[in-house]
């Protein structure tokens, strides 16, 4: 199993990012899957979950009004679209992937970790 995450970068704040996962070594329908960062100094943090279906999602109070979160079990892809981006952003993002059909909040309830992608706000 590999999680490819990608789309991170150095953006001014107020700007936004696409990050991108890519799952492959086996489907991920019926799984949770998710992000969470990690800043320097700092424990990882989830942002954001979807369900399998796309039903039900999961946001931090930091991301929420900004960040987007979707899937597409077809390409075994999530996405989180991030916007109104500030300096506190700041971290490496990793997505994860998570066996069942509940969303977990803790980094040690989930299974799989992507190697993560940097994002960097300037103020």
């Amino acid at each position: 199993v590999q999680l490819q995450a990608s789309g991170g970068g150095l953006v001014q704040a107020g700007g936004s990012l696409r990050l991108s996962c890519a799952a492959s070594g086996r489907t991920f329908s019926g799984y949770v899957m998710g992000w969470f960062r990690q800043a320097p100094g700092k424990e990882r943090e989830i942002v954001a979950a979807i369900s399998d279906s796309g039903t039900n999602t999961y946001f931090a109070d930091s991301g929420k009004g900004r960040f987007t979160i979707s899937r597409d079990n077809v390409k075994n892809t999530v996405y989180l679209q991030v916007n109104s981006l500030k300096p506190e952003d700041t971290a490496v993002y990793h997505c994860a992937v998570r066996r069942g059909v509940t969303i977990a909040t803790m980094p040690q309830s989930w299974d799989y970790w992507g190697q993560g992608t940097q994002v960097t706000v300037s103020s």
